[in-house]
């Protein structure tokens, strides 16, 4: 009767280690979304040893769920609705890190990953800040944006640094002294967004992240001052790649390489015309960044 009911007791998935089937299952919902949502990303993902992989994409699952919450446009929800679901996914992670449970598939598995790497509310609540910021304010100046950096991408490098050093000895120190930089490339990463969604973000979403920049009239300057500011940020975060655990170090590096050769395209291709298309790498180029990760190549 216990197997024709499907309520047997908690059984264990053997591929999954000391993992519950329902851990795994929740660890593979949110690789799923990863897979949606960023071929790149996944790419680099798959770089990663076990069990940092699976940290990585449980942190990521639950980034992009908020997202979705913040800028799906087919939900047909005003802000107020929107910050009420965001309220409530907050809550729900909250309590699942507390009690160890949910049943949101992708909060479960992000729960399990922050007990057990030490991702706390010093980056959980910046996170959440950050996401409703974008359903109340539509310009930053200079201050709110590095603000929303922080919260938005910053404290996700900082959760992904958590995921690398967890098993590693002196976790406490190296977080530390690699922190500056987990900060530095999420800060890339998200500005060389902004420069891709430039017109997509002003006119779908009516968000201008970047002070003093006009969407569409984008300068061959502005471009330049904004790439630089990034490749400065790329440049301080690649110094520290060699000094990360084997265990995360060529993923890291496949995805820093990513983002520079984003950062490239970007600055050849006429600020006139970012607004109106999204730039991104060709398939050929992925590729040998991916392969030059793999054999360890800078």
């Amino acid at each position: 009767m216990t197997a024709l009911s499907g309520r047997g007791h908690a059984r264990r998935d053997a591929s999954a280690g000391s993992r519950t089937l329902y851990d795994a299952a929740a660890s593979r919902a949110s690789a799923q979304v990863v897979e949606e949502y960023s071929t790149s990303f996944a790419r680099a993902c798959r770089l990663l040893h076990e069990p940092v992989r699976t940290h990585v994409r449980n942190v990521y699952g639950l980034v992009r769920v908020a997202d979705e919450i913040v800028d799906a446009p087919d939900l047909g929800l005003g802000p107020s609705a929107r910050g009420e679901l965001l309220d409530d996914l907050e809550d729900e992670v909250r309590r699942a890190t507390a009690r160890g449970f949910s049943t949101n598939l992708v909060v479960h598995a992000f729960a399990r990953t922050a007990v057990r790497t030490g991702i706390d509310e010093e980056l959980v609540g910046p996170f959440f800040a950050s996401m409703r910021t974008d359903l109340s304010r539509t310009a930053h100046d200079a201050r709110s944006l590095d603000r929303y950096v922080y919260g938005s991408a910053e404290v996700v490098g900082l959760m992904c640094l958590r995921a690398f050093l967890a098993d590693e000895a002196d976790a406490a120190r190296r977080f530390d002294d690699l922190a500056p930089a987990a900060r530095r490339l999420g800060a890339a990463f998200q500005k060389v967004n902004f420069l891709r969604d430039l017109g997509a973000d002003h006119d779908d979403l009516g968000r201008d992240y970047l002070p003093g920049v006009d969407a569409h009239h984008l300068t061959d300057d502005q471009r330049d001052d904004l790439l630089d500011d990034i490749d400065t940020d790329l440049a301080i975060a690649a110094d520290a790649i060699a000094l990360l655990p084997p265990s995360s170090r060529r993923a890291v590096r496949c995805a820093h390489d990513l983002f520079a050769a984003l950062s490239a395209r970007l600055r050849r291709t006429p600020a006139a015309t970012i607004a109106g298309t999204r730039v991104s790498v060709g398939v050929t180029t992925k590729s040998l960044i991916v392969a030059r990760s793999l054999l360890g190549a800078h």
